[in-house]
């Protein structure tokens, strides 16, 4: 049993420190197992050791991808190590061979959370999202269900289930991008609007979105040039402004 500090600073390294330089990388399986399952942050970061196991060292882990499912909760989208998270999620959701229903959860669940997200993230998420639809051309049946969420009483969708196969993602609506594309901030709008049009092959570029800051956010805007607004050109009269007003003979404006 390690101290939370000590198991985040070991882990942050681990996989570029550490693994490289170890004759039997495969010693480390069970410490990384062990973290992966202890959840929150140091799962996020046990990610990165375990995917070298798994692509360079043939380490087996069946239950992998239900518990990458598990990790994602609504601090996802806020926690120190998103970019890091999300370019491994990238990367092991990009698998042609992977389920319609396992890649279905994870597009429901992403979705669902991004609700409640910062703009930053969306704007980095609904590109991973899309991405996930150009790879898994299965689960477009979640934005073209004839008829859409009009036809659904209710979203049989179960957001509570942590086995991916039982949370009925594909038998769902994705009517989160709808609300997104209702929503305060003009760039997340208009790149939500993105799925009312048919994707292009080409996948969209994620890696410069993932750290996207809210800072950067707001330093874009501020500098943005005002577009001038035409005013009123014709001069006011009178209280309300009308040429025949009769408050006009008892009020003047200075």
């Amino acid at each position: 049993q390690l101290p939370t500090g000590l198991y985040k600073k070991v882990l942050v390294i681990l996989h570029d420190s550490v693994l490289p330089y170890m004759n039997e990388p495969t010693l480390m399986m069970d410490f990384l197992t062990v973290a992966y399952g202890i959840g929150g942050a140091i799962s996020l970061l046990a990610l990165n050791g375990l995917f070298i196991l798994i692509h360079q060292h043939n380490l087996e882990y069946p239950d992998f991808y239900k518990k990458l499912y598990s990790l994602l909760d609504p601090s996802i989208y806020h926690v120190k190590y998103r970019a890091r998270f999300f370019h491994l999620t990238d990367l092991f959701l990009s698998s042609s061979h992977l389920p319609a229903y396992l890649v279905a959860a994870f597009i429901k669940r992403l979705s669902r959370l991004a609700l409640t997200a910062p703009p930053e993230a969306l704007l980095m998420i609904i590109p991973f999202i899309c991405n996930l639809f150009r790879r898994h051309p299965a689960c477009r049946v979640l934005v073209h269900r004839p008829g859409g969420p009009a036809d659904m009483s209710e979203d049989p969708y179960v957001v509570e289930e942590e086995e991916p196969s039982k949370s009925r993602a594909l038998e769902s609506s994705l009517w989160e991008f709808q609300s997104l594309q209702n929503h305060y901030h003009p760039d997340v709008a208009k790149a939500a609007a993105v799925l009312n049009q048919s994707l292009s092959e080409m996948e969209d570029d994620i890696s410069g979105l993932l750290e996207l800051s809210a800072y950067e956010l707001f330093d874009k805007e501020v500098k943005k040039k005002a577009v001038d607004v035409p005013l009123e050109f014709e001069q006011v009269r009178g209280l309300f402004g009308k040429k025949n007003d009769i408050f006009a003979e008892h009020f003047s404006l200075d």
